[in-house]
């Protein structure tokens, strides 16, 4: 009688993420037709050991204020109580605000043992009252927020729910929104996973930000000279110390910005400071690595100059092409007139083509040394025609490119060969616009459409972005191949281009994919400006044969990839996979 019984437990219980551990301790074990009390016994076991697992984290919320909107700050306090994970303590630091009604409110929190009260009396801004808050905090993780902000009512029990499931965790950081004066909540952000080029290009871990306590004693707290921007630079020395695993992120928007008048949430030029402060800290952060870091295309962001080697490299371009005189002729023209890096060497691959004029172009291109000719003399296979140009190219670095690309900014292949030089970057992808100037190309998202899709496709030019990411640098799954850069000797560690299973479509997908599984981060930059001539020179789908190839590459790319394609971790599981403009799913 009692096996539906044990097997509904079983089923409930797995899917509960965060039990899953204390489920096949406590239960996997007993036999199905095991008798009552065997599984009583079982189940107070599970039971005492969640609420042991559940509580043993301890949060330290340390918040410094200086002169705070009363009725804000007591709104701020109560999120705090009226979390619904018990384990936690408040430690406010009131930095000198000699407000007699801010006083006696600080005074009648003393009955809650739970609230730990600072009171300065001297004025020494955030960092110094955020370190005299860490001096008394005794939590094992440090949990930081403003004096005006709201948590949500489970934003400590998500973390500790995401500190169980991830043990190594050592920085965990959550989506956020804003609150209006009027307490409405607004624009949701809805964060990637952990992204290193995408927090070198600005703060967009922020809030809610929990930093295990002994890693932020290591780094020193806070440093003096750093306001406005003394979470980025606190971020980024514990970043240092940090590996990938040990950086979570936690997919709920578990934190309120408030968004009135003087906060930067309303408007970021109310803090204009606090851009120069982060700019300093980034630059210290990559002292001895970048050549130089700047302000970005917006407001709080950066652009971080790598290094090119002393040796500069040899980069070979390879641009397939049958017929096509117009497109390549505008290609190669672009590209000897608008690059500053001097040592690359152009393949042109001409595949079968039949038009004299074109043919005769070719000829005269590799007359004039402008590119080395090569023929391919087989069916049309966009893997197949770049592995065998790779076999052939004598550069250290690759550059695959459509003979429709026009090359508009001067220093793209400068940009391109800082960032391929990186040991730990793979693949690097451009910024691909229509003739019309509508975004074509911001990145890859895997899952869009069923496989991928490109990432704010048809947005007007110079359109921010969702949460200005049109406009940084940052790590993205995959990139496009109508321009992609990667190292020759990583091409061939993932073994190329897949010629007999993606002879035409999602091949750069797939490659970039392989490139991710082999441990290295993916990238697009900005800075990188084309014009993809795409509806010109790639036909459409229209044919039997076609849609049945394309039906097959569809299959095989989620057959390879599986629900990997579906959780891309540069994106968030709360947008849409329906349409390529970040929109609510």
């Amino acid at each position: 009688m009692f096996k539906p019984c044990l097997f509904q437990v079983r089923i409930q219980l797995r899917k509960i993420g965060w039990l899953a551990r204390l489920y096949r301790k406590y239960f996997m074990k007993l036999p199905l037709d095991g008798g009552y009390s065997e599984i009583k016994i079982a189940q107070n076991n599970l039971l005492s050991a969640i609420k042991i697992a559940r509580y043993q984290t301890c949060f330290s919320i340390i918040v410094p204020t200086y002169q705070p909107g009363l009725s804000l700050f007591k709104d701020m306090v109560a999120s705090v109580t009226g979390q619904r994970y018990s384990n936690w303590e408040l430690v406010i630091v009131d930095d000198a605000s000699q407000d007699a009604g801010l006083i006696d409110y600080l005074n009648s929190l003393v009955d809650d043992t739970r609230i730990n009260v600072i009171q300065r009396t001297v004025n020494g801004h955030i960092s110094k009252a955020s370190n005299d808050g860490l001096a008394v905090a005794t939590g094992d993780y440090i949990v930081l927020l403003d004096h005006d902000d709201l948590l949500h009512c489970d934003a400590l029990s998500a973390m500790a729910d995401a500190i169980y499931n991830n043990p190594q965790a050592k920085l965990l950081y959550s989506d956020e929104d804003k609150i209006t004066e009027k307490g409405e909540r607004v624009t949701p952000h809805f964060k990637p996973q952990w992204n290193r080029d995408l927090l070198y290009s600005m703060n967009y871990i922020s809030h809610l930000g929990v930093y295990q306590r002994e890693l932020v004693e290591s780094v020193g707290g806070f440093r003096v000279g750093f306001e406005g921007s003394q979470d980025y630079d606190l971020l980024l020395r514990c970043v240092a110390q940090c590996n990938d695993q040990q950086i979570v992120h936690v997919p709920y928007v578990l934190y309120h910005w408030r968004a009135i008048q003087g906060s930067t949430a309303l408007a970021e030029s109310e803090k204009s400071y606090s851009a120069v402060a982060g700019l300093k800290a980034l630059k210290e952060h990559l002292n001895g690595k970048a050549d130089s870091v700047e302000m970005g295309k917006l407001p709080n962001t950066y652009k971080v100059n790598w290094p090119n080697p002393s040796k500069q490299p040899l980069v070979s371009i390879i641009i397939p092409t049958k017929n096509a005189k117009k497109l390549v002729k505008q290609c190669i023209n672009s590209l000897y007139k608008k690059n500053l890096y001097p040592h690359f060497e152009v393949l042109l691959l001409d595949n079968q083509s039949d038009d004299l004029d074109s043919i005769n172009y070719f000829k005269q291109l590799e007359s004039d040394g402008k590119v080395r000719l090569i023929n391919y003399d087989k069916p049309f296979n966009y893997s197949a025609i770049n592995n065998y140009a790779v076999s052939k190219a004598k550069g250290e670095f690759l550059v695959l490119m459509n003979n429709d690309i026009e090359i508009l900014s001067e220093s793209w292949l400068i940009e391109m060969v800082a960032n391929m030089s990186r040991t730990d970057i793979g693949c690097v992808g451009a910024k691909l616009y229509y003739p019309d100037g509508k975004l074509q190309h911001g990145g890859v998202i895997t899952g869009l459409g069923g496989v991928a899709g490109h990432s704010h496709k048809y947005f007007p030019k110079g359109h921010p972005g969702y949460f200005k990411r049109l406009q940084v640098t940052q790590n993205l799954s995959a990139v496009t191949a109508a321009c992609l850069g990667v190292r020759k000797a990583v091409f061939e560690e993932v073994g190329g281009l897949d010629e007999e299973n993606l002879t035409i479509a999602f091949n750069d997908v797939d490659f970039c994919l392989k490139v991710q599984a082999a441990g290295y981060r993916n990238l697009w930059s900005p800075y990188i400006e084309m014009v993809h001539h795409e509806s010109i020179s790639r036909g459409a789908e229209d044919t039997p044969e076609k849609q049945a190839r394309f039906a097959s590459e569809v299959n095989y790319m989620k057959k390879t990839w599986g629900e990997q394609l579906m959780g891309d971790p540069c994106y968030s599981q709360w947008l849409t996979l329906d349409r390529e403009d970040f929109t609510l799913r």
